[in-house]
């Protein structure tokens, strides 16, 4: 079959190399389907854009032979006004570049658009429409309600109740409706949109791990550090952004209260950056917190090996009531292909990754005191129980592989092209 998809974002997967896309691409086309990205000229989080030598799109090859097409969208700089019309010229240009390859090509089999701000899924329903084909829309974050989640947004603002509306019509008009969060059944639910929209088009794949790459790139992608080859810690390893909503300055919380009990043989490494290194680097300065170290940010590739070779990964971040449908932190999977165990403080209420396969400890502690307690008893004192955690752990990942996920997403677009 042919698989179109729309992710405004996806330029970022053809640099890294990545991405929940490339790794669909790559295993769709190892299964016998063509598959293109229509992605933006615009590369997120930076001011690099792609040449497109005064045309509207440029097509080129990212790694497995997989298909970008870059489409003309507006630079951006920051969350302001400029970054709206980022968004807009993208939706507006994805349907002149998508129209002009089925004349040149024929239709695709299906679209698959894909979140993260809705107009591109607003764009895979208009191409929809217009020419008959099936499209999936996939929702990899919840809007508006991570924005009231998060304080951005009052829940009865008429923003709010504007954008309430219009995801509603998306997941109305879409033929499956795909979430990367295991709650999002319940999430209709909870939103007395049954009616509108049928459970049986409402599908769940989270965010996964290829295997194949991780295994290559940690054995290829190698350096020497002090800290990681030091047999004689338990290294705790953290690998994402370091800003607010990560709330990495638990971390430093936690190093703390280990350095008070004397236990000099656990350290935090984070690897990442962000607004918050600084003022975090300062403050474990200050505190002389030697059993703290930030390493800044990598190259992605570099990942796999960071984390092979630590003792247990925490994933970090403020817990509120959106956590109650499931997460789809991409760093949890890759922290599961490690083996080793995983630790959150966070809420993940019925839809908890992490100890539903038995890979850690992930609930919401009121307590950071009885927290580190759990790790030191649970994890590190518990030889047996630590090596069953990290046996788990490969365990999961192989359930999360993108090799698996792709069938998965096979049986979705048969379903809409049924």
């Amino acid at each position: 079959m042919k698989v179109w998809i729309l992710n405004h974002y996806a330029t970022n997967m053809y640099f890294d190399e990545l991405g929940r896309h490339q790794s669909f691409a790559k295993y769709l086309i190892k299964k016998g389907h063509e598959v293109k990205i229509f992605c933006a000229s615009t590369v997120h989080n930076s001011d690099e854009v792609i040449d497109l030598n005064n045309n509207l799109y440029i097509e080129k090859k990212g790694k497995d032979e997989v298909p970008y097409v870059f489409v003309e969208t507006t630079p951006y700089m920051g969350n302001g006004v400029s970054r709206i019309k980022n968004m807009l010229s993208y939706y507006k240009n994805v349907k002149k570049a998508v129209s002009e390859y089925i004349k040149k090509e024929g239709k695709p089999d299906v679209i698959y658009a894909s979140s993260v701000h809705p107009l591109a899924l607003v764009a895979g329903i208009k191409i929809k429409k217009k020419f008959n084909i099936p499209c999936i829309s996939e929702v990899r974050d919840l809007w508006p309600e991570s924005l009231v989640e998060y304080g951005i947004i009052k829940r009865k603002s008429i923003i709010a109740k504007v954008l309430y509306k219009g995801e509603k019509w998306i997941y109305k008009k879409s033929d499956a409706v795909l979430f990367t969060i295991p709650g999002g059944e319940k999430y209709i639910k909870d939103r007395n949109w049954t009616e509108a929209i049928p459970l049986k088009k409402v599908f769940y794949i989270n965010n996964g791990v290829d295997l194949e790459e991780f295994e290559e790139n940690k054995n290829k992608y190698t350096f020497k550090n002090e800290d990681l080859d030091n047999e004689n810690l338990f290294k705790i390893v953290y690998a994402g952004s370091i800003r607010d909503v990560n709330n990495v300055d638990e971390i430093l919380d936690m190093a703390k209260i280990y350095k008070d009990k004397h236990l000099d043989n656990i350290k935090f490494i984070i690897y990442g950056d962000g607004p918050r290194k600084e003022p975090l680097e300062e403050e474990a300065k200050k505190l002389s917190l030697d059993n703290v170290v930030f390493k800044g940010r990598v190259e992605k590739k570099y990942i796999p090996f960071i984390l092979s070779k630590s003792d247990l990964n925490l994933i970090s971040g403020i817990s509120g009531n959106i956590g109650a449908y499931g997460v789809s932190w991409n760093k949890l999977f890759e922290y599961m292909a490690s083996g080793k165990p995983v630790c959150a403080n966070y809420n993940l209420g019925e839809f908890n990754l992490i100890e539903d396969n038995n890979i850690g400890i992930c609930k919401k502690y009121d307590d950071l005191n009885k927290y580190c307690d759990d790790i030191e008893n649970k994890i590190i004192s518990d030889k047996e129980k630590y090596s069953k955690l990290c046996e788990s752990a490969i365990s999961a990942s192989e359930e999360f592989s993108f090799d698996k996920l792709t069938d998965k997403l096979i049986d979705i677009i048969n379903y809409v092209v049924r």
